[in-house]
């Protein structure tokens, strides 16, 4: 059901180990070739490279900035999305109980089954059996509603109930586009990946050319250049990585409306 990027077979900590080996790579390639270069053609001095090379860093840090927002704003809005959901289904079990009985009390009882579908960890094996109950119990609450509508079309309580009962279906379609579909672009994430090893080849091409390098300088540079592509790619995955949406505010619903205690 989620959407797949050319990255999610490999784990998050696999991410940031492969572009660390591909980067101290490309670096190594880059500055052996720069001195093969410079001991061919010992009358050239190094040119612009320098300075292309030092807005080949700039760019890839415009691009980290844009790319990092975007994932960002997709974990917002998945982590939003949950509280949303928790207050329209919390104020829908409340206001069920203006309906009258028998309806009430089957409303609140689908609503209580209904509650821990909605919560979804990282890793969750059976997220397809949870969205096809959800939306069982979402036709059989609005088949409910329906009949009291047909029975008492001008009840004012009843069209409070629908209400929220409205909200809290959209609710879960909202969830599912953020959950499983809203990824930042598989283009832009290739071109950020494949842009920066190119930029790390570059900078060990300027050090040949010179014939002066910091092997710590790029160390550290491809260090964070991975965490930061990683943590990208982590904050853009909505079923497992590091960073999890916190489930907390259905989690609190649902011990809020579990049954009293015989």
């Amino acid at each position: 059901m989620v959407v797949q990027t050319f990255l999610d077979s490999i784990p998050v900590n696999g991410v940031f180990v492969v572009f660390a080996i591909l980067g101290l790579l490309l670096y190594e390639a880059g500055y052996r070739f720069g001195r093969w270069w410079q001991g061919r053609t010992p009358e050239e001095v190094e040119g612009p490279t320098g300075m292309l090379v030092g807005s080949l860093l700039a760019l890839m840090a415009f691009m980290l900035a844009i790319t990092m927002g975007m994932a960002s704003d997709r974990f917002d809005a998945r982590r939003s999305v949950v509280l949303a959901e928790a207050n329209a289904v919390g104020t829908t079990y409340l206001r069920a109980g203006y309906l009258p009985e028998p309806a009430a009390t089957d409303s609140r009882e689908l609503i209580r089954e209904y509650v821990p579908l909605r919560i979804i960890p990282n890793g969750v094996t059976d997220l397809p059996e949870r969205m096809a109950r959800s939306v069982e119990i979402q036709s059989e609450l609005w088949s409910i509603a329906e009949d009291l509508a047909r029975a008492t079309p001008d009840g004012d309580m009843l069209a409070l109930y629908i209400e929220t009962l409205n909200e809290m279906i959209d609710l879960h379609e909202t969830r599912v586009i953020a959950g499983l579909f809203a990824r930042v672009p598989e283009t832009v994430l290739a071109l950020l990946i494949a842009g920066s090893l190119l930029t790390l080849g570059m900078v060990g091409y300027s050090a040949g050319l010179t014939r002066r390098r910091s092997p710590l300088t790029a160390v550290v540079m491809i260090i964070v250049l991975g965490a930061v592509i990683t943590l990208v790619v982590d904050l853009d995955r909505p079923r497992d990585g590091f960073l999890e949406v916190s489930q907390q505010p259905i989690i609190d619903l649902q011990q809020q409306i579990e049954p009293p205690a015989d």
